[in-house]
């Protein structure tokens, strides 16, 4: 069994059971889904761990992502007879995750599975509904894992027992010992490039526009007709769109969203270039002030977000303003959309910082969407002009260029404009 997960506060609600890593958080899939790992070799024995209290744990944890879509990777490695729960609890907690918890859980990816796990399926039959079934996957191999999530494959917290298994198993497969994989060289960037690029090379390569090109195109088209959008950055969209759109915007080719039919396709779009930024908005040098905030007084907490933000680079900042600006005005029309800042803050918060180490865990979500909580509530207060880092801010650096040749009917080049009601805001 793994040691502990260090990252797990002593004062978490769960501590008993958080403590051991056995559910984990990936970020998002390719479908802009979360993504929950839950590991059987973390699983302690029996004696040691009290499965009710697992099973609360398992509800407290989901209850952060069952109104979003999700995906579930079930490590089955390391299930043994000292640490495997009853049948009876099995069916029993089948039976607690109701329909709020199966509704949004798109995938249930079970790697490594065993006879066990098929007579399982075979007891629960009668229990388990066609629908649900359908979202079930077996993986005999990590391979075949890496080519469901692709490029989040190795964001994923996957324990070495996992992957010491999973060699074993294509040895045995293949009656030899198998050789690492060669990777080929990777390719330079294209001149268009939108995904997977820093901001720098974005910003050389657009005439010193320091908005992205690929963010103001789908904030900009969110902005004029998906404010009102019930579960905005909620819902995920085709993985095989998503990649269609990617390609053409790195090709430099131009994207209308209308051809499409989905309000959610920018959406994922802008989460997507958020994730696979080289390192994240928030850099990695801030992540661990962004983890204290929890430790700040509630008053003084919008102070602590401003000081983190002035020591970000003045084209990160730039580019944070931007958004939050509009997620701040998305927030306003929650009424309609159902995304107030809570919910924008469960959506985004991993897409603007991460660890340079690993994933973040399930303990760090907490401040983590705390702070970008506060980012998009007090979105005023935290990004006036006089707190912006550089000589100039970001609202004279952000002077426009030829950057934006991608979008279509944006001109300007300042944020998008919260709501008109916004300038009476108080902030604690």
């Amino acid at each position: 069994m793994a040691g502990e997960d260090p990252t797990v506060s002593t004062s978490h609600p769960f501590y008993d059971v958080a403590r051991h890593g056995i559910l984990q958080m990936a970020g998002d899939d390719c479908y802009g889904r979360h993504v929950v790992t839950f590991s059987c070799c973390r699983m302690p024995p029996s004696h040691e761990l009290n499965h009710q209290r697992l099973l609360e744990y398992l509800k407290f944890t989901l209850d952060q992502y069952v109104e979003h879509d999700y995906t579930i990777i079930y490590f089955h490695h390391g299930l043994n007879s000292r640490n495997k729960p009853s049948l009876s609890w099995l069916q029993s907690a089948y039976k607690e995750f109701d329909r709020k918890y199966k509704k949004n859980l798109k995938a249930l990816y079970v790697v490594h599975p065993t006879s066990f796990i098929k007579v399982l399926w075979n007891l629960f039959r009668p229990l388990i509904s066609h629908k649900f079934g359908k979202k079930v996957t077996y993986l005999s191999y990590l391979s075949e894992l890496r080519e469901h999530l692709q490029y989040e494959y190795d964001q994923l917290p996957i324990p070495p027992e996992v992957l010491r298994h999973d060699e074993k198993l294509r040895n045995l497969h293949e009656g030899r010992p198998h050789p690492p994989a060669k990777m080929p060289p990777p390719r330079p960037p294209l001149p268009t490039q939108q995904f997977g690029v820093s901001l720098q090379y974005l910003k050389e390569k657009n005439q010193g526009e320091l908005i992205p090109p690929v963010l103001r195109l789908t904030v900009t088209y969110l902005q004029e007709k998906g404010l009102h959008t019930e579960g905005l950055f909620r819902r995920s969209a085709s993985a095989q769109t998503v990649r269609q759109v990617q390609r053409l915007l790195d090709q430099g080719k131009p994207v209308n969203f209308d051809d499409y039919g989905d309000i959610h396709l920018p959406a994922v779009i802008l989460k997507t270039f958020l994730r696979e930024l080289p390192q994240p908005l928030l850099t990695f040098e801030a992540y661990e002030r962004i983890m204290d905030i929890t430790s700040v007084e509630s008053s003084l907490r919008v102070t602590h977000c401003r000081q983190i933000l002035r020591s970000l680079p003045e084209h990160n900042y730039a580019i944070l303003r931007y958004l939050m600006a509009f997620l701040h005005a998305v927030s306003q029309e929650s009424i309609l959309n159902k995304m107030n800042s809570s919910n924008l803050a469960c959506v985004f918060g991993l897409n603007l910082i991460w660890p340079s180490q690993g994933a973040s865990s399930l303990n760090a979500l907490v401040p983590l969407n705390l702070f970008t909580e506060l980012l998009i509530e007090y979105y005023e207060k935290i990004f006036s002009a006089h707190e912006a880092p550089g000589e100039h801010g970001p609202g004279k650096a952000d002077t426009g260029g030829q950057g934006s040749h991608l979008i279509r009917g944006c001109g300007g080049s300042d944020p998008p404009q919260p709501s008109p009601g916004l300038s009476g805001l108080r902030v604690p």
